[in-house]
């Protein structure tokens, strides 16, 4: 006989436990059935713990994220914006006109760093931090909204409607219900943001403060033109809904792996190499759900920018409605610019959706 290890002789102990009656009456469990070892069992889901872990991890992940990819989101919103898409354009787009989809990814992602460079040769470093303070404001609330609203809503649909199990459709309804309640929430504050990245600096600047473009947006717009852009931010929510559902499919696929790997252990019997490499998975089913989801609802990122610029046009507003200004701006600038600023929109979100899902479920660790 092979000598036997702890974890065998515990094993042995728990099975001859059901046997262990003074009498044949007594010992009426070892009849029992058990499910197999292959079946569905019950695994602790993030969503599992209380609302306000949630609420707490994702605030810090979106802070996590907004410092580190700030710059680049100070590129897009320029880019998305039609008097720097026009300036920058001139000075990088050259007389061919035409190249192949390599050639102009390549060229959006030199342009992209060429921007960031001069950005900060003209207006200086702390340029490329522009609209980071209500950035900030905007994003801790806003993800700890998010993660929060997203994480009851599951619960209490799964609970109400489909007998407490999770399906894609329950992922669905509850990430739209998360995304409307974030944007309605959080509207003036992505506001004030874009007016900010969008003010030049020097003698031409605008707004002195974050206090000051919302003092002047209301002195001069009304307390509603705090919202201007909303349409396109519940259009946006699409977004969101894609990204969640596709995190979670690809996050059940990593979970199952593990089970056909190392079976129904707990996380702290594993190896802090193997958790570290799940780890490392989920945050980057995270990037890779929000790179599919931003291709396919880009345009709103657009149309929103404008509608929050607020440009004017012979003394009234160019831009007054989500369907008017998908016509115009289609019909003016082409189809392609409906993606303009796409590539640091990119560089932007895919880090930093690995960035803050990694960091909210490192802390819902550790507040667990």
């Amino acid at each position: 006989m092979g000598k036997r290890t702890l974890q065998d002789i515990q094993k042995e102990a728990e099975e001859s436990t059901l046997y262990l009656g003074s009498d044949e009456d007594s010992s009426n469990l070892k009849n029992v059935s058990y499910p197999p070892r292959s079946g569905k069992i019950s695994i602790r889901d993030p969503s599992d713990v209380a609302p306000w872990v949630h609420f707490v991890a994702g605030g810090a992940g979106g802070m996590a994220g907004a410092i580190v990819t700030c710059p680049f989101d100070v590129v897009k919103t320029r880019l998305q914006s039609d008097v720097f898409q026009t300036a920058y354009k001139s000075k990088t787009v050259s007389g061919s006109g035409h190249s192949n989809f390599v050639s102009s990814g390549i060229r959006h992602f030199s342009e992209t760093f060429a921007i960031l460079s001069n950005v900060h040769k003209q207006e200086g470093f702390r340029s490329l931090f522009k609209g980071l303070g209500p950035n900030l404001v905007g994003v801790i609330p806003a993800r700890s909204i998010n993660f929060f609203t997203y994480g009851t809503s599951k619960q209490v649909y799964s609970r109400a409607f489909n007998n407490g199990e999770e399906a894609p459709w329950i992922h669905l309804i509850s990430a739209a219900t998360a995304g409307w309640a974030t944007s309605t929430a959080t509207n003036p504050i992505w506001l004030v943001k874009t007016r900010l990245q969008l003010d030049k600096a020097g003698k031409t600047r605008q707004y002195k403060s974050s206090w000051d473009c919302l003092r002047h947006i209301i002195q001069n717009e009304g307390f509603f033109g705090l919202y201007k852009g909303l349409s396109a931010s519940y259009l946006g929510s699409i977004e969101g809904i894609i990204q969640w559902l596709l995190y979670e499919q690809m996050r059940h696929v990593i979970k199952m792996r593990s089970i056909e790997k190392f079976g129904h252990i707990s996380e702290g019997e594993k190896k802090t190499s193997d958790k570290i490499k799940e780890w490392c998975q989920r945050s980057g089913s995270a990037g890779l759900a929000k790179f599919m989801a931003s291709i396919v609802t880009y345009p709103h990122e657009v149309v929103r920018t404008r509608l929050r610029q607020a440009p004017l046009e012979n003394g009234k507003l160019k831009y007054t409605g989500l369907i008017q200004s998908f016509r115009i701006i289609i019909k003016e600038e082409g189809l392609v610019s409906m993606y303009g600023g796409l590539t640091p929109h990119l560089l932007r979100t895919v880090p930093n959706s690995i960035i803050m899902f990694g960091t909210w479920e490192l802390v819902l660790k550790l507040l667990s």
